[in-house]
């Protein structure tokens, strides 16, 4: 009923709105980043300024001591110290642009430390081969969505692909033939090409040409359920994580792990 606009919607309430829209017009129209950092940014921010808004804090007014209980009082119980590092990183950028349109103090983004990193400190967090290899396993029947997993856990495990970069192919830069596939690199200002080893290359093969729906988007992988879009980066998440459920892993940590952290690469033979 939402798709079809028989479902009205309210409309989402954003506190301190303008400032969060001009950051994620400034991310994308000067910093040209992805369209995947982008969204993630922006919803880290978002959470932030509910935060703030329901905690009765303005940002206009906002001190230190309010950063830091936000740290200690929402983040405690909710983050690891890694994702504290990166949510304090983006912090700091928001509130230093925020601070150049004047609307906060320009102090903020300077209290912020960054926490202290260890050197290999992700790698007990990856899986091992022979778990990578259980967690493929579980996609093995002939279903579409079996079949589309399987392609998708295998360019995440094998390849070292990020979730972004698993969602965004299209299917007019894949070379089955040739066993190639470009991935565009933001920083590098072109793509990079990776060469689809037989069992990647085989699994896509399947996917594309045996159960892939016919609709009119280009990218690789679609939404098994109406309505029959692309799959969203953030999807990724779910999918890996309920089959690492299913095999009695945590889920949280590992599917984090599968779907976008460089710890991934220590799970393939290659890596």
């Amino acid at each position: 009923m939402k798709y079809l606009g028989w479902w009205p919607q309210p409309e989402e309430s954003v506190p301190f709105g303008p400032a969060l829209e001009h950051f994620v017009a400034w991310m994308r129209d000067e910093r040209g980043l992805t369209p995947c950092t982008i969204e993630q940014w922006r919803y880290r921010a978002l959470k932030f300024l509910c935060w703030c808004s329901d905690t009765d804090r303005n940002l206009a007014t906002l001190q230190p001591q309010d950063i830091d209980a936000y740290f200690v009082n929402y983040g405690a119980k909710r983050w690891s110290r890694i994702s504290a590092g990166g949510i304090a990183k983006m912090l700091r950028v928001f509130l230093r642009h925020a601070a150049s349109t004047g609307a906060c103090s320009p102090i903020l983004a300077g209290s912020i430390p960054g926490n202290r990193r260890y050197a290999l400190e992700s790698l007990p967090y990856a899986l091992s081969w022979e778990d990578v290899r259980r967690v493929v396993a579980t996609a093995s029947s002939d279903s579409e969505g079996d079949i589309r997993d399987r392609a998708i856990l295998l360019l995440l495990a094998v390849l070292g692909l990020r979730r972004g970069e698993v969602a965004s192919p299209r299917l007019d830069q894949i070379d089955l033939v040739a066993g190639l596939l470009p991935i565009w690199r933001l920083k590098r200002r072109q793509p990079q090409v990776h060469p689809l080893v037989p069992s990647v290359a085989e699994a896509l093969r399947r996917y594309i040409h045996e159960v892939r729906p016919n609709v009119s988007h280009a990218e690789v992988f679609i939404r098994t359920q109406a309505p029959r879009f692309p799959i969203q980066a953030t999807a990724l998440y779910n999918i890996v994580t309920r089959r690492l459920r299913a095999l009695g892993y945590r889920p949280l940590t590992l599917a984090l792990m599968l779907c976008g952290t460089r710890a991934q690469r220590s799970c393939s033979p290659t890596g």
